[in-house]
């Protein structure tokens, strides 16, 4: 098993740390109203967080004069300011709980566009985009990456918009009091900037590995539990722990090494923030024996010194967070970068109805540099069952998968009733395909609703009509719940048998004009073969239809039966021309009759 499987664009290092910033705030054009009003809010807050001090060391100075003076303390006045102080600390106290209340909308608005077109971006990536991307990863962008955004996005920017506000208020008011106390402060300005820029790329660094080590330890973990009954029988247990524990390891180098440079930041900041208070504090003491500061003056500034430097000391926490913001937006961001395929809003000209004529002409194909399908050839009629029989790696899933557009032909064109399904909407195409895979897929739900997945405007009569005829519905009246129960992880609550039945069903309910069969029997028992059988002939009946053979037993009765080599047809006829030419299909042929006698002698 191959647990960890090679990343792509997921992990590609990002080109622009401004460019991603500018790319997510577009995501928040349509909070314009809400970001205005929070910095408006903020704004009122910020300026009753600074008048605070300034009245307050006004306090301190009618107190210091009316004992210094001996007249006594104004206590009319000294109660007034308390009071003024008292309503802007509480005035305080709401500006910030309604900054963060809407900040938590714009946060929540802004993922909410991201998921969704996350969502519809890999509805428009071609099959191959899944091939080159683990779904582990896939599923940590989705999930993880969006929710570090939001949870980011909700405390840095309020925190962010907050203390901006506060440095540009406070620095107002310092001046006003003492320009060379202000010019001291403002030291701290280039220290932070400073630390910023020596920690910052290696935080940044580490994020993103640490994001990467998160979607490939999401992917061993998913591998890993699908597959658990391979890996106890056999014995895989040990060295499936062993490859979690070098990804966890890898989680844990780059989480605490992001997490350590981002928080060396905050200490580094704290001593350039004390240095500076002492440098202001001695300063200050200086100015207010030689009378050019009031004492209460220089009690506000001292606090205005903590307004100034705390927000810009608080500013290398929020930009840290950001920082795992970015890397998290840079990831998903490298999704909604991924190429698509071209569509045609165009449906099929004058469709003739149930049956369909479908021609491969001249198709050249590879997954790689290395082609294929070199020169691929093939008509099939209106309402012919035409087997598909080959090796493994003929060739005969990649015609399907050509067929339903999963991938892009390179060369030549397939046509369905004579349009090429290159110049038709994807939609269109798999709307007059249908198919019932050797592996069943249902979904969590009911077995209503999975018969329906079909067709979304089924009625009820169409649906039982479609159970009926594929056989299912005897055994689904039998359960407790009928069409209404509900089915559980991977279907586990009924057989592979009553699974199989209910996917043909589903095919019954889409009425497909072509119809792709990839041995719908092999994993079940001889009796539930031959109900699914019968269900298979009923579908078939009047449709064009491709059927993938590993058993040709199955298949003895198609029309035609086209053999496959290499990507290239090689043979074709029915089974028994196909014996008389004693080719590549007689020695398939002869090789399962072998087995099969050997298999009875044993």
């Amino acid at each position: 098993m191959n647990i960890i499987r090679k990343q792509l664009s997921i992990a590609a290092k990002p080109k622009n740390l401004w460019q991603t910033i500018k790319r997510l705030m577009e995501y928040m054009k349509k909070s314009n109203l809400l970001i205005g009003l929070t910095i408006a809010i903020s704004i009122a807050g910020t300026v009753m967080q600074v008048i605070s001090p300034k009245l307050l060391g006004n306090a301190t100075t009618l107190i210091f004069n009316g004992i210094h003076k001996q007249s006594g303390i104004d206590f009319h006045n000294l109660t007034s300011i308390l009071l003024i102080v008292t309503a802007l600390y509480a005035g305080v106290f709401i500006t910030s709980f309604l900054q963060e209340k809407i900040m938590t909308v714009v946060a929540q608005k802004t993922t909410y566009a991201l998921r969704n077109q996350l969502k519809e971006k890999m509805n428009r990536v071609p099959v191959s985009f899944f091939d080159k991307n683990s779904n582990g990863n896939l599923m940590s962008v989705a999930v993880n990456d969006i929710d570090n955004i939001e949870n980011n996005l909700q405390q840095s920017l309020t925190q962010l918009i907050s203390s901006i506000i506060m440095v540009l208020g406070v620095l107002c008011f310092m001046f006003s009091i003492s320009p060379l106390l202000t010019l001291l402060a403002c030291i701290m300005v280039p220290g932070c900037l400073l630390i910023i820029k020596v920690f910052t790329p290696r935080t940044q660094k580490y994020n993103k590995k640490y994001f990467k080590s998160m979607g490939d330890l999401n992917s061993q973990i998913e591998e890993t539990y699908q597959g658990f009954s391979v890996v106890k029988s056999f014995n895989g247990e040990k060295e499936a722990l062993q490859k979690f524990n070098g990804v966890n390891k890898k989680m844990y180098e780059s989480g605490w090494r992001g997490k350590f440079f981002s928080g060396c930041m905050v200490p580094c900041m704290i001593l350039v923030q004390n240095i500076v208070y002492v440098l202001i504090a001695a300063t200050g003491a200086v100015e207010v024996v030689g009378g050019s500061i009031l004492i209460g003056d220089m009690q506000a500034f001292l606090q205005y010194s903590q307004q100034f430097t705390s927000p810009i000391s608080r500013l290398s926490m929020i930009w840290g967070n950001l920082l795992s913001a970015i890397a998290s937006a840079e990831r998903v961001f490298n999704l909604l970068d991924a190429q698509e395929v071209e569509e045609y809003n165009t449906a099929f000209p004058n469709k003739k109805g149930e049956t369909a004529k479908v021609i491969f002409e001249n198709v050249q194909f590879g997954y790689s540099d290395e082609p294929l399908m070199k020169n691929f050839s093939l008509e099939v009629n209106d309402g012919q069952m035409v087997a598909i029989v080959g090796h493994t790696g003929s060739g005969k899933t990649t015609l399907i998968n050509l067929l339903q557009r999963f991938y892009e032909i390179q060369e030549g064109s397939i046509r369905i009733d004579g349009t090429d399904i290159r110049n038709l909407d994807r939609s269109e195409v798999r709307k007059s395909v249908g198919m019932v895979l050797q592996d069943t897929w249902l979904f969590s739900g009911t077995i209503y609703d999975n018969i329906r997945f079909g067709n979304k405007d089924a009625t009820e009569e169409q649906i039982y009509a479609a159970a009926k005829a594929a056989y299912a519905d005897d055994f689904i009246q039998k359960l407790p719940d009928g069409y209404d129960t509900v089915l559980g992880e991977e279907a586990g609550n009924i057989s592979q048998g009553q699974r199989q039945l209910i996917t043909i069903a589903r095919a019954f309910v889409a009425n497909p004009d072509i119809l792709i069969l990839d041995e719908a029997t092999s994993n079940v028992d001889s009796r539930t073969e031959l109900i699914i059988q019968k269900a298979i002939r009923r579908l078939l009946k009047g449709r064009t239809s491709f059927v993938v053979a590993h058993r040709l037993s199955t298949i003895y009765g198609a029309d035609r039966i086209i053999v496959m080599e290499h990507g290239d047809l090689v043979e074709t006829g029915t089974h028994k021309e196909l014996l008389a030419k004693n080719g590549t299909y007689s020695d398939i042929y002869n090789s399962q009759f072998a087995d099969n006698v050997n298999s009875k002698a044993v």
